[in-house]
């Protein structure tokens, strides 16, 4: 192991649009002792090829509600649920139900949905003067009502969502009892929400699931279409949200580089790509896994049996793999990055997140070709205590 003296995770973020300077410690060993904001101890895996294979390996279980495992926070397990398998071979079918409901077809035809709100978001922001705040003004707007046009929430309900969501996820931001309150009424929204499908389906992924989970012999119980639409709403706002802020921020504080990409939008896909490897807006707090054997990595260190174990999203920064890993390279190519997960844990709405943080770039850039940053990079502020480490705000001008 790297360290006996375990490190504080997430770590410190740099001030301006960079990578965490404490990230250089991975490079120490394979396996690196950390506290997490619980002050329960882990263990983050720092290789990429370890984390690669890891994803995969049966003895890191993910059901953390079941075992003995450390906490992400004091008060918020986030996404322990005991009810919930998310082990093979249950985690497996679930997951087969969801996908058929999530298809390419699905994806594909939302594609007009995603250019017009997007297209409606940057009038908005052109009819209103020649500034904005990026966050409130496009980056929480155009996946909340994406995915709420996927799922087939109602528009009138879409802030208290938003606002549910938010409190969900606090991990030190909320009082103990707001986070509760939050978690609660999520879930009896959810619950409201699914009964109203049953009763008169539409033509959105919830209605559908419902459809394939009737007819389909290892059917998704109540309980289970529940969380999973619970995870797919979670995961096709907020993350996607953050990402487009702070990617769109880490472009613009290198303006040599925005102006590459500028020049040339078919550079759009790779680029986002990159600004995903890059990405300083996450943390490898949702890989939580408990060790039900020791494990050994690739040199021969062991993951001890009982250990609560990260597997690092920050292994994007792992040199062996990625040529000048601490260069935004908007023109890398296999950018195999770790930010979806890999194997049978990648990311389910990885194409939806592609394809919105492809349009958003490409829609951004095309209308806007003076965009830049009103203020440094270093002056840019970041949320206190929540699960993403993106930017509360991000004053730009054209």
């Amino acid at each position: 192991m790297s360290s006996n003296s375990p490190v504080s995770y997430p770590f410190p973020w740099a001030p301006e649009p960079d990578i965490p300077a404490d990230w250089r410690t991975m490079r120490e060993g394979p396996l690196l002792a950390i506290t997490l904001p619980s002050g329960d101890p882990a263990l983050l895996v720092t290789r990429y090829k370890d984390v690669r294979r890891l994803f995969a390996d049966e003895r890191l279980s993910r059901n953390t509600a079941r075992y003995p495992a450390s906490r992400i926070s004091a008060n918020n397990d986030l996404f322990g649920d005991p009810e919930i398998d998310n082990d093979p071979p249950r985690y497996l079918i679930e997951r087969s139900v969801v996908m058929r409901a999530f298809s390419a077809r699905r994806l594909e035809a939302l594609r007009p949905v995603v250019r017009q709100i997007t297209a409606e978001l940057l009038d908005a922001m052109e009819a209103a003067g020649d500034q904005a705040e990026l966050m409130e003004a496009f980056a929480f707007p155009l996946p909340i009502l994406v995915i709420c046009h996927m799922l087939g929430v109602p528009p009138q309900d879409r802030a208290k969502f938003r606002a549910l969501i938010d409190g969900y996820l606090s991990v030190s931001a909320l009082p103990d009892d707001e986070v509760e309150r939050c978690r609660i009424q999520y879930w009896e929204y959810l619950s409201e929400l699914i009964a109203a499908k049953k009763a008169d389906p539409g033509d959105d992924l919830i209605s559908e699931l419902i459809t394939i989970s009737a007819e389909d012999p290892e059917r998704l119980t109540d309980y289970q279409l529940q969380h999973w639409v619970k995870t797919l709403l979670i995961a096709g706002y907020v993350t996607t949200a953050s990402q487009i802020g702070t990617g769109m921020a880490v472009l613009l504080h290198r303006p040599a580089v925005a102006d590459e990409l500028k020049a040339d939008l078919d550079l759009v896909p790779s680029a986002v790509e990159e600004l995903l490897r890059y990405q300083i807006m996450g943390t490898s707090l949702g890989s939580l896994r408990y060790a039900l054997d020791d494990i050994d990595l690739l040199d021969g260190t062991v993951i001890p049996k009982g250990s609560t174990v990260l597997l690092s999203v920050e292994s994007n920064m792992d040199e062996e793999v990625f040529k000048d890993a601490g260069t935004l390279d908007i023109r890398r190519q296999d950018n195999h990055h770790m930010t979806f997960g890999a194997g049978i844990h990648f990311c389910a709405g990885a194409a939806l997140a592609r394809m919105e943080l492809q349009e958003a770039t490409d829609g951004l850039l095309r209308r806007f070709p003076g965009l830049r940053l009103s203020i440094p990079g270093a002056e840019l502020v970041r949320p206190v205590g929540g699960f993403l480490a993106g930017y509360a705000e991000i004053p730009v001008s054209w």
